[in-house]
Parts: C-alpha cells; structure tokens; sequence
C-alpha cells in the first residue's frame, strides 16, 4: 500500500498544500489526479491514494490552502489553477478523477483533452443543460441569506445538515464530520458563497459544452440515493462525453459513494489502472 505523503508550498503568492503518493508497480505512467468538492478537500481522497498513488491538492480556499479574500474561487477560476498546479509539478498527462464541485477540472480536461489519459466522474456537479440547483445551493447563491446560511454552520447543525447525504441511518461519520468542520472556517465559507454564485445554470451548461471532445475512457459512478445531483445525470454526463463511457450505478449509496460503498475505491482503482 502507497504512503500517502503531505506537501505544502505557494503559487501566486498563496498557500498550496496537496497529498501524494507514489503509484504501484505496474500502474500507467501518468498519475492520478484527484479533484475533490464542497465543503471538503484531499482528506476525502485518503482511501483512494492509499490504492492508486497519485495526488490530490486542497483547492483554493477549502482544507489547508490559502483562503485569500481577493482568490478566483469561480467556475472560471479553478480550472486556471489547476493547469499552473500541473505545470508547476511539471505534471503533462494526469488520470483524472473528480467529485462534486471537483468537476471544475472537467473545465481544464475540455480545455486540454490531450492532457487526460482515463477520467472517473463521481456525483459531480452537472456542466449540463437543465440542472436546477438543490435547495441549499440555491440558499447559498443568495445575497445575506447565504452569508447568514454559512454562519449558522457549526458541529451540530453541519452534522444535521449532512444527515441527507447518505443513506445509512443516523447522521454521516463522525470522523468525517470532524474532517469537513476542521476547516471550515470564514475562508471556506467564502469560497463557497462565490464558487455558487458563479454558476448559475446557463453557466453550467456553457462549461461542459466541449464534453463531446473527451474520447478518452471514461467511467460515471454515482450514489443512486444522491440528494443533491440525481442519478439520471450520471447517464448525461456518459451521454455528453466523447468516448464509449461506463455508467455505474451504486444503490444505496449517497453523495460520497465510497463512504456508503467502500468497494468503489478497488473499482475505480481497476478501472484508472487498466490500459
């Protein structure tokens, strides 16, 4: 099993920190690049890069990177960030996987599709025509009730607040409670208020318009009992992308599948080192 390292170091004058691992015997030469979503950051890749190597940075403003009042934290802005993070580890080709707002990288992946070797699509935000946001979301894009949204967070009301995400009874892990309120402090919210608020639907759909021109292989897996992106985007997303696309439907499983389904890490493993 890979020893998953932590790095820490500064692009544009800002903090960057990201986790790494060295890939197994055997694996394809390009690494694995983990993109993670809201409100999280690497920590959710930990069981992942203990399997395949690879990395994973905390994007701006989430985990343990600089949280800047000024950053770009827009649709826009992360796929910028990205492309400098790759070139700064003098990284040209990346097996991508992302979740949730981690599908900002599907941006930089239509952008740059040469520099995609296999892609992995995890309940992530539809760059789609026709999603509606859900309710939370749509709270967050609100001018003052956003703000106040986010500053009625702490342990409690998060840990109520992700009850929904899985399917299993009682609230989501302890641990991952723990995980996500570690940092989330006035930074993060921030970052989240303007990440949403630079998206709305229209925005989506623009941003995944060059889906078409991935025809690289790639799997969508997806939490059947997902509250907040429902299933059936799973097969627009494999409808929207270029190549022949598995879609894997996971019942009983929630907004982090691999929590609910542990086994989807070995899958998607089999399927990131296949050639």
């Amino acid at each position: 099993m890979p020893t998953v390292s932590e790095h820490t170091g500064s692009m544009a004058g800002q903090p960057v920190f990201w986790r790494s691992a060295p890939a197994p015997d055997g694996a394809p030469s390009a690494p694995v690049l983990y993109v993670h979503g809201v409100p999280t950051s690497s920590d959710d890749w930990l069981p992942f890069l203990e399997r395949t190597g690879g990395l994973a940075p905390d994007l701006p403003g989430f985990g343990r990177s600089g949280k800047r009042g000024d950053g770009r934290y827009t649709l826009e802005g992360y796929p910028d960030w990205l492309e400098a993070f790759l070139d700064a580890r003098g990284i040209d080709r990346v097996r991508l996987v992302v979740h949730d707002w981690g599908a900002v990288a599907l941006v930089l992946a239509q952008r740059r599709p040469e520099r995609v070797e296999r892609l992995v699509v995890l309940d992530a935000v539809p760059l789609l025509a026709g999603y509606r946001w859900h309710r939370l979301a749509r709270v967050w894009r609100l001018p003052i009730l956003g703000e106040a949204a986010m500053g009625a967070v702490w342990r409690p009301t998060a840990s109520l607040l992700l009850r929904e995400a899985s399917p299993a009874p009682g609230p989501m892990p302890g641990w991952f409670i723990d995980q996500v309120m570690a940092h989330f402090d006035i930074g993060t919210q921030r970052a989240i208020l303007r990440l949403y608020r630079s998206a709305p639907p229209r925005a989506l759909a623009a941003a995944g318009a060059g889906l078409g021109g991935l025809d690289c292989p790639a799997l969508v897996a997806w939490g059947e009992r997902d509250p907040y992106i429902p299933a059936r985007v799973a097969q627009a997303y494999a409808d929207a992308l270029g190549g022949d696309a598995q879609v894997l439907r996971l019942p009983e499983a929630g907004h982090w599948p691999w929590i609910d389904k542990p086994e989807l890490v070995d899958t998607v493993a089999g399927f990131l080192a296949a050639s």
